[in-house]
């Protein structure tokens, strides 16, 4: 799996959103400022060359439906991404987020009752 250039997770994130569709669809729900339409329709090209989605001919336009999972995606890069910036320790991720205060006490309280519920 590729990694994806910001541009191609912007529209994955779309693709996801509407499961199966047209491009039409995807930039109905794109993050804002959507591209134009053209752009969009290449990025979704250059997506299906790398394998992210796959299409089908309908009429004269093409339906696109996902095939890597928005979660195994999420999986593959976050782990890379906490190897890389944190040392492969998800306590100094959540320790630097705290930090900047990016993260609340309240949230903090309720991701460790979440870990612990998993546990039990």
């Amino acid at each position: 799996m590729e990694k994806l250039s910001q541009q191609e997770e912007t529209a994955m994130v779309a693709i996801w959103k509407v499961g199966k569709g047209f491009v039409k669809d995807f930039l109905e729900v794109h993050a804002s400022p959507a591209p134009p339409y053209t752009t969009l329709a290449s990025t979704i090209k250059n997506l299906e060359k790398k394998g992210y989605i796959e299409s089908r001919k309908v009429g004269n336009v093409y339906e696109y439906t996902p095939v890597v999972e928005e979660q195994s995606y999420k999986q593959k890069y976050m782990n890379s991404f906490v190897k890389d910036y944190f040392a492969n320790s998800y306590k100094e991720l959540v320790s630097f987020f705290a930090k900047e205060k990016k993260i609340s006490p309240d949230e903090l309280k309720e991701i460790i009752k979440m870990i612990e519920k998993d546990n039990h």
